[in-house]
């Protein structure tokens, strides 16, 4: 390159600011694929959860020895929010994308930027034209430039931060859930529920924010015109922090208590906070003497929060306290099957169905997550969905969520239910009575612990791994052929999980 004031510099000497114009490119490059990434997510999430947790999204440096790309978000509640639903997405479209990212780091930027538009938007009135209308420049009425997750109806009515994909409709009922789902409806009816407020007590990726949103889907079908709102229990802290230092109290409560149905998720995070605990207290008094609807959402239920004011607690306690419980292998099969009924060319495999919701127990989200990583490796690399795919591209979740079981328990299992001699299992004895129990018994090593062909094959008396391979395939076939053999399986499974 030819520069007006000298000569060639060369590619080693050539730096603005102390990077060179390699680095430069491999930055230009990075962000030309993040927007392509981006673009892509933005059409599978749809623009309003795009817009509200990975439009924020920060291209951070970039490990060429390691493979690992940082990716920044503002808070630590958004970067947690982001690592749970979208950690193995976002890695996913980055190996994808460019080979060399072996590893997607999401974390909190170092500078902990403030997030855009974090002004609450879904706080302003419908027709508050004289703090709306400075915002948006825009006149009073007009949608346009709106956040994302700010929707106003047809009738005057408001429902901010509503996920539109998180309906009844789509919630799957089991008994694990059964209580907080009627509970949730109920809330939603016209009718006065017996009990106010609501608090859905459920761990991690169980569906409690699935219920927060179907809550107010329904309430909204149901009134029209009613003013709704979700929000995290971080985003109510950092609003009133933000409405205290702005002298603009009367305004916030005005505008907070002026909901007809207010959805709070994540209390647990309001705990330790008294001045926040305090406007809380008096927001719950307000809202339920108005005669207004109040849900929250905790990973415990309220006794068990630590820091809680007495007479907060007391108001959360008052209502109904609705657990949902770890899904059972029933209703993570249902899960399951509800999700591929989305898709209309549906490739996956029954056993490969059975093998997810028997081994990913921890939660929903990782059930649901694990298809989904599936089923867009296979579309995108032309591979097809098998149980060794599975094993494959699953290998961190399943880990995660596999209780240890070994071959010799899986062995011990199956000749105590066929009543064979433990000493069959390894034997060169062919007869049918002999063969067909050591078969379950490899199929079960395969699908129940982590050993590959040839480590089972050498756990029954020293088999080849083509051996372990065809008892595999076998007894899959029959599980699809023969009821008394899916059904001697499904006990085993039983008794080994339990």
């Amino acid at each position: 390159m030819h520069n007006e004031a000298g000569p060639t510099v060369s590619k080693a000497g050539r730096k603005a600011g102390g990077v060179t114009m390699e680095e430069d490119q491999d930055a230009l490059d990075l962000a030309a694929d993040w927007a392509d990434i981006s673009q892509g997510l933005k059409k599978d999430l749809g623009p309003q959860l795009y817009g509200q947790w990975i439009k924020p999204i920060q291209l951070g440096s970039f490990d060429k020895d390691t493979g690992t790309l940082d990716l920044f978000l503002p808070t630590e509640f958004s970067a947690n929010w982001v690592a749970d639903r979208f950690a193995e997405r976002l890695s996913l479209a980055w190996k994808i994308a460019r080979s060399e990212v072996r590893q997607v780091r999401i974390a909190v930027h170092p500078r902990r930027r403030a997030l855009p538009g974090l002004n609450m938007p879904g706080l302003r009135m419908p027709g508050d034209a004289a703090s709306a209308a400075p915002r948006t420049g825009l006149p009073n009425g007009s949608t346009q430039g709106m956040a994302p997750h700010m929707a106003p109806d047809m009738a005057g009515g408001f429902a901010s931060g509503l996920d539109p994909s998180l309906t009844f409709a789509e919630f799957v009922a089991g008994s694990a859930n059964v209580l907080a789902l009627n509970a949730a409806q109920r809330m939603a009816a016209l009718e006065i529920p017996q009990f106010s407020p609501l608090y859905l007590k459920a761990s991690t990726g169980q569906g409690k924010t699935h219920l927060l949103h179907a809550i107010g889907h329904a309430f909204a079908a149901n009134r029209p015109g009613a003013r709704i709102f979700y929000c995290s229990a971080e985003r109510f802290m950092v609003e009133f922090v933000s409405a205290m230092r702005q002298n603009e109290m009367i305004e916030f409560k005005s505008r907070l208590r002026g909901f007809d149905l207010l959805l709070v998720d994540d209390i647990q995070f309001i705990i330790g906070k008294s001045s926040t605990q305090e406007e809380f207290l008096h927001t719950i008094d307000a809202l339920l003497g108005a005669g207004k609807r109040l849900v929250v959402a905790a990973d415990r239920a309220p006794q068990a929060l630590d820091g809680v004011e007495q007479r907060l607690l007391s108001r959360l306690s008052m209502g109904l306290v609705a657990d949902i419980q770890p899904a059972d292998i029933e209703l993570r099969r249902k899960i399951l099957d509800a999700r591929l009924a989305r898709y209309a060319n549906n490739q996956v495999p029954s056993d490969v169905v059975e093998f997810l919701s028997r081994t990913i127990s921890r939660n929903v989200r990782e059930l649901v997550g694990g298809l989904n990583k599936l089923i867009a490796y296979a579309q995108l690399t032309g591979q097809p969905i098998s149980l060794q795919l599975a094993e494959e591209q699953l290998t961190d979740i399943l880990s995660a969520n596999r209780r240890r079981i070994t071959i010799d328990e899986i062995q011990r299992t199956v000749c105590q239910f066929y009543r064979v001699d433990r000493s069959e299992m390894a034997s060169k004895r062919r007869a049918r009575a002999v063969v067909r129990p050591r078969q379950v018994a490899m199929y079960l090593a395969k699908v129940l612990t982590p050993r590959s062909y040839p480590e089972i094959g050498r756990k029954f008396g020293g088999r080849d791994h083509s051996t372990v391979i065809h008892a595999v395939r076998l007894i899959e076939d029959l599980r699809t052929r023969d009821a008394d053999m899916d059904g001697d399986v499904r006990t085993l499974l039983r008794q080994l999980e339990d």
